[in-house]
């Protein structure tokens, strides 16, 4: 399976649209782009695979492989960048700013369930990142 996230940066933070096999799944935020910087900088572009993953803070949730200069890069809910993900990618229902979204656990579940829809079919799950600057990105 497959997942490409659109994004598009601004300095308040990054937002983000996911897609799966072309058919919109959610918005996602991130920090601003920092130089890959941990715990400041959202990551860079490219192909990452991701693993379901559980912890006592999180709950399930995803982590990222492989990630350049980084490690422990999760999905997992948040509703602002700034204040609550430390270089994480956070899946949002709807979009309120830059960096900011609403209803995170339920865009969390949904992917969620697709991710281990995946994983019973024995698929390997691959997350393309791409800029595109989408203007519904922006703000809703």
């Amino acid at each position: 399976m497959e997942l490409v996230l659109h994004r598009a940066y601004f300095e308040e933070g990054t937002n983000g649209a996911l897609f799966n096999s072309n058919k919109f799944l959610c918005y996602t935020i991130e920090l601003p782009w920092n130089d890959n910087k941990r715990n400041i900088s959202c990551i860079p572009e490219g192909v990452y695979e991701i693993e379901p993953r559980f912890s006592k803070r999180f709950k399930h949730h995803l982590i990222l492989r492989d990630v350049k200069g980084r490690s422990f890069i999760l999905f997992h809910p948040a509703n602002d960048a700034l204040k609550e993900l430390q270089g994480c990618i956070a899946p949002v229902t709807y979009l309120s700013g830059i960096g900011k979204g609403v209803y995170s656990k339920n865009a969390m579940q949904k992917l969620l369930s697709l991710v281990y829809q995946a994983k019973d079919r024995k698929e390997t799950i691959l997350l393309t990142i791409k800029s595109q600057n989408y203007e519904h990105c922006r703000t809703l």
